[in-house]
């Protein structure tokens, strides 16, 4: 059986393959869950998931609680801080995120590309409003719903008419794509050899995207992403050129200075 999330056959160890897709089921997995609701979500019988969580619960990706449900173990979380000592990413995406949420944005988000159809909210920071998007780091959400999802998309090579102006523009704005009441705007963030690495992206409800919020939090979003971009050693040409072209945009004509 193919992990979760995956519709083609993996290359891999079957054995393998089934036991990571039982440690996918918990991605969106807002409780610990039975044995039952595991088998559900992974179609693996009972017999196979008890002998592949043994062993999993013996290294401590799996913990089982006294009442017989089943969540995730420590050892997850010790590599997932491993992961973040060995890159630095949380200490220069962090500060981005805190200094956008103090210029007065919507909430700033880190978006990675997790598989073929999901993207990873790696870094995220609440604005300072008091009513939110849901949206929290570890969350895995669609590529193709969302302004991070199709600025990942279109770096990536996706094509389209849409992808292509993504390109052309570095930015993506999204109303009500992923979530009804919200909205969001996102622009990439290159790497060595331009590649894009990621979505720096904001988002929050809908009625607070206006015209003018938004050409406001553009320019502190590319601002924001021309900085991590030139820390992670990547070319910032095409996201300089994008800035500029907006800050003419946003400067009154010499008539209406008069």
């Amino acid at each position: 059986m193919s992990p979760i999330g995956d519709p083609m056959p993996s290359p891999g160890v079957a054995a393998v393959d089934r036991a990571l897709s039982i440690l996918a089921a918990f991605e969106d997995a807002p409780e610990p869950m039975t044995l039952a609701e595991l088998a559900r979500r992974t179609k693996m019988y009972k017999s196979t998931l008890l002998r592949l969580m043994t062993s999993l619960q013996e290294f401590g990706y799996l913990v089982q609680f006294a009442d017989g449900r089943y969540h995730l173990g420590p050892t997850p979380f010790r590599l997932g801080a491993v992961y973040q000592r060995s890159n630095n990413m949380h200490d220069r995406v962090m500060p981005l995120l805190r200094q956008l949420v103090a210029d007065g944005t919507e909430s700033p988000s880190f978006h990675v590309r997790h598989d073929a159809r999901r993207r990873l909210c790696v870094f995220r920071v609440d604005s300072q409003h008091s009513t939110l998007d849901r949206v929290e780091a570890g969350m895995l959400l669609p590529l193709d719903r969302g302004a991070a999802g199709r600025v990942i998309l279109a770096f990536d090579g996706e094509k389209g008419e849409a992808y292509d102006e993504i390109r052309e523009g570095c930015m993506a704005v999204s109303f009500g794509e992923r979530d009804p009441d919200c909205a969001g705007l996102a622009c990439p963030v290159f790497g060595p050899g331009g590649k894009c690495v990621g979505a720096l992206s904001l988002s929050g409800p809908k009625p607070r995207f206006t015209r003018d919020n938004i050409k406001a939090m553009t320019t502190l979003l590319l601002k924001a992403a021309i900085r991590l971009t030139r820390a992670l050693g990547g070319p910032t040409e095409a996201l300089d050129g994008v800035l500029a072209a907006a800050a003419d945009d946003a400067r009154p004509s010499r008539r209406a200075r008069r």
